[in-house]
């Protein structure tokens, strides 16, 4: 019968073994860094997903300037945000302005209270990647940037690094009041949150990525941020993967880079795009309604043209003036026929007696006869002297 034996493993090859498994194991653990880069205090919350443990603290204090370091364990996933405008006593009891979680330091299992601004992550197990994203669909309360450092090869950088609330439209506000931001914007609400409509919140009917489609409200949130998510299904631009060891979260980052007090790690440079100016809109109905179109502009009437008076009557003269007729001429004044004159008596025809008393007649009768008659008779008479006087012996 043949004997087997066995050769011993030699110590160092045992302990390269061990070395190795050691160290992949530790090549694939993952750790959260939150830096505080914003100008006051925050308090980070944090919050297992289901079936996974709480990190190692669920709430914590974290001034401006300050970061801390939190390790996690493969396939771990939750959440992790910060608050601010917090006041809790010496048993850490308080409440926050935004993102509160219960009224506790430690939240302890509980989640935020909207708007607040998440980080999202499930870490993946083994060689299996991670999945992760910055979501705004329960609303916004600070910038916020995950950066990863990969294991292999380079991860994305998401987040928003712009401040929704300088630009969050009225019917979305959140104003600070006692403790807060002196009533200024301290958080801008979803459209979910502020009006509770299926179609904002994708639920109902609404509850699939074909009828649930972006809002007017969510448009401002994803132009202001295109990497983080603006509503339910915003899968396809918003969700990143990577095999990372550490995610460094960085509240109130800068633009062209990022502050990280405490830290070894080198800034990612994040290229955000100009930002979009969001506009104001006025409160909606429950159903959103376009503004009514202004009126277009209506030429005036055209003035009408101009019209010349009506022609003034040419000017008729005054019918003529009936020529002065001079007035039927003054009969001349006939003067009487003068008196005659003392006549002497004729001189005395001799031998013709009955011819002076003719004549004598003749002339006494002719006084009374008209100028002519008496005209004629006076030839008469001297034709009847001559004849006489030629009738003489």
């Amino acid at each position: 019968m043949q004997l087997i034996t066995t050769r011993p493993i030699p110590f160092f090859s045992l302990f390269i073994a061990i070395s190795f498994l050691f160290s992949f194991s530790l090549s694939y653990s993952n750790t959260f860094t939150i830096i505080n880069n914003c100008p006051h205090t925050i308090w980070p919350g944090t919050l297992a997903g289901s079936g996974t443990p709480q990190l190692p603290t669920t709430g914590l204090q974290l001034d401006s300037g300050q970061s801390i370091r939190i390790p996690s364990v493969p396939g771990w996933s939750g959440r992790i945000w910060a608050r601010t405008g917090c006041s809790f006593d010496e048993s850490g009891i308080g409440k926050c302005q935004t993102g509160d979680c219960g009224g506790r330091l430690q939240c302890d299992g509980n989640g935020a209270t909207p708007p607040a601004s998440l980080f999202e992550i499930t870490l993946g197990k083994g060689t299996d990647k991670d999945f992760y994203d910055v979501s705004l669909v329960d609303g916004y309360n600070l910038p916020l940037i995950a950066s990863p450092h990969g294991a292999h090869g380079v991860c994305n950088v998401t987040g928003c690094a712009l401040d929704i609330n300088t630009g969050c439209p009225k019917e979305l506000q959140v104003v600070g009041g006692e403790g807060g931001d002196g009533g200024g914007v301290v958080a801008c609400k979803s459209a979910c949150e502020a009006f509770g409509l299926d179609q904002y919140c994708c639920s109902g009917e609404f509850a699939n990525p074909t009828t649930c489609r972006p809002s007017f409200y969510s448009t401002i949130f994803k132009r202001a941020c295109p990497r983080a998510y603006s509503y339910a299904y915003d899968d396809g631009t918003s969700t990143f993967t990577c095999k990372a060891y550490e995610y460094s979260l960085v509240f109130c980052p800068k633009v062209n880079g990022i502050r990280k007090p405490d830290s070894t790690l080198s800034p990612p440079t994040i290229q955000e795009p100009p930002p979009t100016p969001i506009f104001q809109e006025p409160p909606p109905t429950p159903t959103y309604q376009e503004a009514p179109a202004t009126p277009t502009f209506q030429e005036p009437p055209p003035t009408p043209a101009f019209q010349e008076p009506p022609a003034t009557p040419t000017f008729q003269e005054p019918p003529p003036t009936p020529t002065f007729q001079e007035p039927p001429p003054t009969p001349v004044f006939q003067e009487p026929p003068p008196t005659p004159a003392s006549q002497e008596p004729p001189p005395t025809i001799p031998f013709a007696p009955r011819g002076e008393e003719y004549l004598a007649n003749v002339s006494s009768s002719s006084m009374l006869l008209p100028v002519p008659t008496l005209f004629i008779l006076l030839i008469l008479n001297v034709i009847s002297s001559a004849y006489l006087a030629n009738q003489e012996p």
